[in-house]
């Protein structure tokens, strides 16, 4: 397999491919990892290869950065690629109003563990599922309060 070949791999992400040319290229070892971990090195690789576009190579760094894993993009090159791919934040705004702070701090509490285990729960991107745990957690406090 040629360098070209290779690189057309790490262009398209082709798993498969780099699977295949790992195979052709090292016969009788075994594949490196799961698909995620072929995923995930191809996407490194595309961040150190100068021969790869920099858009491809921008995107790639904010799928390790989004992923936690490192980015072996250049430093020089990471404000620019972070301008290209900006990394979104999201958040969960919590109100709780009593005149007794104890009541106050007790209802934010398990709005908070609400919000957590919804999260953990993989539902980050489904606002209306987070919203209806934390006023459940609401609910099921303020009846043990007897507020």
């Amino acid at each position: 397999m040629s360098a070209a070949e290779f690189r057309n791999i790490l262009v398209s992400l082709d798993i498969d491919g780099a699977v295949s040319f790992w195979s052709q290229l090292f016969p009788g070892y075994p594949v490196p990892g799961t698909r995620n971990e072929v995923l995930v090195a191809m996407h490194m690789a595309r961040t150190s290869a100068s021969s790869i576009n920099f858009q491809e190579r921008a995107y790639s760094h904010h799928w390790l950065q989004d992923h936690s894993f490192p980015s072996l993009l250049p430093d020089p090159l990471k404000p620019i690629a972070e301008r290209l791919y900006p990394k979104q934040v999201g958040g969960v705004g919590i109100s709780v109003n009593s005149k007794y702070p104890g009541v106050q701090k007790a209802i934010h509490g398990v709005m908070q563990n609400a919000v957590l285990e919804a999260y953990a729960d993989g539902y980050q991107d489904d606002p209306e599922k987070v919203k209806q745990r934390m006023q459940e957690a609401r609910l099921r406090e303020r009846k043990g309060l007897m507020i």
